[in-house]
């Protein structure tokens, strides 16, 4: 049996033609997340550690952050928020997936914000407090 595959562009019910956007031919590549929200991770790099609480599919940031940025990371792929703790003074960090490394030591993250937002499990890992989010 032969059948033929059709990739002509899909057609609405009146018969015409829908093509995408022209947006969507300049969109970025799709870009898959290796970290999740409550992931420890640490940098590659500079070996600060933190916990991931948001995730953008693609550099979203300034700019002005980027090119003040010394490893200039692709912006085509995930990029991480962490409550970050660096030994001696904890923050906010902005970090591309190509930066980061499952941290897998049971020590906690020295953040503030850590309790306001995730519960610490037994075995260590962090879990998002539903009960501080609606």
């Amino acid at each position: 049996m032969n059948q033929s595959i059709n990739t002509s562009a899909p057609r609405r019910k009146d018969g015409a033609s829908r093509s995408l956007p022209a947006a969507f031919a300049q969109a970025p590549r799709v870009s898959h997340a290796r970290f999740r929200i409550g992931d420890r991770v640490s940098h590659r790099t500079f070996g600060f550690r933190g916990i991931i609480f948001d995730v953008d599919p693609v550099f979203a940031n300034s700019e002005e952050w980027y090119a003040q940025n010394p490893l200039q990371p692709d912006r085509n792929q995930p990029f991480y928020h962490l409550l970050a703790d660096n030994g001696e003074q904890s923050y906010i960090a902005y970090v591309s997936q190509e930066d980061l490394l499952a941290d897998e030591g049971r020590e906690p993250i020295d953040h503030p914000a850590v309790e306001m937002m995730f519960t610490r499990e037994a075995d260590g890992a962090y879990r998002l407090d539903a009960q501080h989010w609606h």
